[in-house]
């Protein structure tokens, strides 16, 4: 089994540090609402519900937000958000997916095509990287829930794909579809996950210096910073010495 990047951990650990909560609760706010649109507001029986709101927790966000969250989707005056996805290219020729929850598709896009274009990149069309990654589940555990042995034992028997482990915790990964029910069975083995979520899982890596790795997570955090944006997909791939540079 590959574990993750140096380089990631290094994206992983910056993000903690740098992450403004507020920023954080608005985004997790954002997927419950939508959420909570798209079906019945109640987690029990709105399975997208149920995982943001499994999320929002597992963020600390507190009960109240999570609450107010839902309570918008059902009021009639409340925003209604398109979910998009971008596809493009960052430096290195890296593949990069970005995907978006707006009320307003024209200022998104404008965003996020400068962001490509500031930092070295290049947005395309939907489709021109998406090939590259598959649609796939990801169930996150901290390292303290064990050794990788014991998750992998437990990740196999709830009928999981691939687990990667590393220093900072374990990811398990499941089909799209059998997420959830992969993700009810390693509860039961682990307790409850820090995440559970679809994700854009690269199939092959990119390898990249670090000249160009730096302006690579420029453009990741730039794009990661900006409120319409949810989460940001690509597949990077960068030497434990380029890494090393980088956490300089």
């Amino acid at each position: 089994m590959a574990g993750h990047s140096h380089a990631k951990n290094i994206m992983h650990r910056k993000g903690k540090s740098d992450a403004v909560r507020s920023k954080v609760f608005s985004k997790l706010a954002r997927e419950i609402t939508v959420a909570a649109k798209m079906g019945m507001p109640d987690p029990a029986f709105n399975a997208r519900l149920r995982l943001a709101v499994t999320n929002a927790r597992s963020q600390s966000m507190p009960k109240d937000n999570i609450d107010r969250a839902i309570k918008k989707a059902m009021g009639s005056d409340g925003e209604n958000y398109d979910e998009i996805r971008y596809e493009g290219y960052g430096p290195g020729g890296v593949a990069v997916i970005v995907e978006a929850l707006t009320d307003n598709r024209n200022r998104t896009a404008s965003n996020v095509r400068s962001y490509f274009s500031k930092n070295g990149g290049a947005l395309g069309e939907t489709g021109s990287v998406g090939f590259m990654f598959d649609r796939v589940g990801e169930i996150t555990y901290p390292a303290t829930v064990g050794s990788e042995d014991k998750v992998m034992e437990a990740a196999i028997e709830a009928g999981a794909d691939d687990v990667e482990s590393d220093e900072e915790g374990h990811y398990v990964y499941t089909s799209f579809e059998t997420m959830a029910e992969v993700a009810a069975a390693l509860e039961k083995v682990l307790g409850e996950a820090e995440s559970v979520k679809a994700i854009w899982r690269p199939q092959n890596q990119t390898p990249i210096d670090a000249d160009k790795g730096a302006t690579l997570m420029k453009l990741i955090a730039t794009l990661e910073e900006d409120d319409d944006v949810q989460n940001v997909y690509s597949n990077f791939d960068m030497s434990d010495e380029d890494a090393a540079k980088l956490a300089e």
